[in-house]
């Protein structure tokens, strides 16, 4: 499978051409005028799992232009730059449905490979309303929020969830 900077001929800091040398157990783009050698590492997405009083989870479907558009998933996002993970799965959420949450205890962490292109390493934390009262509503990169039996949900975007849903929804009996 080609990994990022396979296909890179010109060094991105000075603009040099590029030779490739093995570092670390692969071939990786490097400059020789500048130094500039290249790692292919993974994006860090960060998501929440808000559950309601029923034991639902919170889902929501996301827009075209995204991957998996049509189709539903956790609240969750990419860990930004200096960002703390935890911060991030808040601030997705927040975005994504409108509610303020407290971010509780590390759920599961695990590789995603469902875009070869772009791998990732997802976080997923509980997660519970400031306010209980409070209604989702979509926003962001979401359509559509709603709640779920973790043992029934929608179609879903990412493998990664169902793996989850199907642990919480063996949890929940």
């Amino acid at each position: 499978m080609p990994r990022l900077g396979d296909d890179w001929r010109w060094c991105p800091r000075c603009r040099g051409p590029l030779d490739r040398v093995r570092h670390g157990g692969a071939p990786r783009p490097h400059c020789p005028a500048c130094g500039f050698l290249f790692f292919a590492n993974p994006g860090v997405g960060a998501a929440a799992v808000v559950r309601d009083a029923r034991g639902r989870v919170l889902l929501v479907e996301r827009a075209a232009g995204q991957f998996g558009a049509g189709r539903w998933c956790f609240p969750c996002g990419f860990v930004e730059w200096g960002e703390d993970v935890r911060e991030a799965a808040r601030r997705e959420t927040l975005e994504e449905t409108g509610l303020v949450v407290t971010i509780g205890e590390l759920l599961e962490v695990a590789s995603n490979f469902h875009d070869p292109a772009r791998p990732t390493v997802g976080v997923w934390f509980a997660a519970t309303p400031v306010d209980p009262t409070a209604e989702p509503a979509a926003g962001d990169d979401a359509i559509a929020v709603g709640w779920f039996d973790p043992g029934a949900p929608p179609p879903l975007a990412f493998p990664t969830d169902a793996a989850l849903l199907a642990r919480l929804s063996g949890a929940a009996r």
